[in-house]
């Protein structure tokens, strides 16, 4: 009678090894959304603790038919075939649960990391925008667009790390048939804002420093005038003084 519930008991474990590995290695899991991707990874950690919780039943079987080996060498001998079976198929259903449940660990966390590099990346693009905004009707000061052009540049020079980041991860998970549609969907909207931001901002630069260089030129030549008719006030200045007649004077001068 011991013999044929053991018997009875290894059927059951191995029955049950049957369905779990049916329930959760064989079913195909489509993450079309991260509710269905979550999902699966909270399903796949209660399988891990299911399937690790049978060690326990599995250790008590292993133990009662080494004693009834023991007693019963017979009856032990057959049970002793039919639990190394048992053994092993327990064994690769552990690995291989473990396996696909760190996998979709692994893929949960890809995905929180795209959107955090899509938060940082959307948080510069708006900074940008407000930069290049703040270079619209500047008043005519060369110092107003001198401040103005520094400000833009300081904003232009950002690390592509990010962006490298994002080009990766999105690749790896579309590749991985997961959130595909919905990834490939914020990606082209954050690409085709960086692309029309980045050209705009890149242009505003372009038309600020020419601006810059034509007020340069500007104030220095009403310095180098000034300093021109300040020489020439005061060469008259010392003609007057010296009651000089205007034809005694340079051509220039008169």
């Amino acid at each position: 009678e011991k013999a044929v519930n053991l018997k009875k008991d290894l059927a059951e474990m191995q029955e049950w090894m049957t369905q779990a590995e049916e329930e959760y290695l064989e079913k195909d899991f489509e993450y079309k959304s991260p509710e269905e991707l979550e999902n699966a990874v909270e399903e796949m950690k209660r399988a891990k603790e299911d399937v690790l919780q049978k060690e326990v039943r599995v250790k008590i079987l292993k133990d009662n038919i080494k004693m009834l080996a023991t007693k019963v060498p017979s009856s032990g001998q057959d049970l002793a075939t039919e639990l190394n079976v048992v053994l092993e198929n327990y064994q690769l259903l552990c690995n291989r649960i473990r396996g696909k449940c760190h996998t979709l660990e692994e893929v949960w966390s890809c995905w929180i990391e795209l959107l955090q590099y899509l938060d940082l990346e959307t948080a510069w693009l708006n900074n940008l925008e407000e930069r290049v905004q703040m270079t619209e009707n500047l008043p005519d000061k060369l110092d107003v667009v001198n401040d103005a052009l520094e400000s833009l540049e300081s904003v232009l020079r950002h690390p592509a790390d990010n962006r490298t980041q994002i080009r990766e991860l999105g690749q790896t998970l579309i590749d991985g048939g997961i959130l595909d549609d919905i990834i490939s969907e914020k990606l082209e909207a954050f690409n085709a804002r960086y692309e029309e931001l980045s050209h705009l901002a890149v242009s505003r630069q372009i038309t600020l420093e020419q601006q810059l260089q034509t007020m340069r030129e500007t104030d220095h030549m009403l310095q180098v005038l000034q300093e021109s008719l300040g020489d020439l006030d005061r060469q008259l200045t010392s003609y007057l003084t010296d009651r000089i007649d205007a034809f005694q004077m340079p051509q220039e001068a008169q």
